[in-house]
């Protein structure tokens, strides 16, 4: 059977409040976000792996708060007086630990917004603690602040997952599917929406649906580094 040509076309990721389904894994840093005006010092640290819904939990965030979203890498280059006055997220903290500009900027940007009345959240791989911050009054500072915790999702946030991307691609499976696919993926909310788009591709390359049989052939891609 010949193949189909296929086209990337961009998907732009919904980031909405009732875009983002709560679970026991997320329940308490959707909590937080939810009481963003309650947090202690109007601050707060969400720690995950990547994959576990950092920069979805920030966008909703963003959108209650009216926030500034911003990743941590673009700190030495941002005008920081420019932000007196609103409240900032700043994305992936952790990776800047070393870097002494952008440690000393987020150090700048944490005082200017607290003391102008704003709100500051924080996301990173993992707590404070283990950032490495080489800068010390950054680093009591963020070990001071509210740390909540997203776990990597389990089994029904990742199954709900999976039916939206299927269905946002319009492509209809059965629940058996579903079971198969969740304890075969890598655990993450990326890599759903990676093994949904790379099924997509191939049921429209070989003009078939998505089935079982193909899953299991697009798992063995993925575990071999192919797809």
């Amino acid at each position: 059977m010949p193949r189909q040509l296929t086209f990337d076309l961009p998907a732009r990721p919904a980031q909405g409040r009732g875009d983002f389904f709560v679970s026991p894994s997320n329940a308490a840093a959707m909590g937080a976000i939810e009481t963003w005006q309650d947090w202690p010092n109007r601050k707060l640290v969400v720690a995950g792996d990547e994959g576990t819904g950092k920069t979805h939990l920030t966008h909703v965030w963003a959108g209650l708060s009216g926030a500034v979203v911003m990743p941590a890498t673009a700190l030495d280059s941002t005008d920081i007086a420019a932000l007196a006055g609103r409240s900032v997220a700043v994305e992936g903290a952790d990776v800047i630990a070393g870097d002494r500009a952008r440690e000393e900027a987020l150090f700048h940007l944490h005082n200017l917004v607290l003391a102008e009345g704003g709100a500051l959240l924080i996301t990173a791989r993992k707590a404070p603690a283990r950032w490495g911050l080489s800068l010390p009054d950054l680093a009591s500072r963020m070990e001071a602040t509210t740390l909540a915790r997203l776990d990597p999702p389990d089994d029904m946030l990742l199954s709900v997952v999976l039916v939206k991307l299927f269905d946002d691609r319009q492509i209809t499976v059965t629940p058996t599917l579903i079971t198969y696919l969740v304890p075969r993926m890598t655990r993450s909310l990326s890599a759903a929406a990676e093994l949904v788009e790379e099924l997509d591709r191939a049921a429209l390359a070989e003009n078939r649906a998505v089935t079982r049989s193909l899953a299991a052939h697009v798992l063995e891609k993925f575990e071999a580094g192919e797809a």
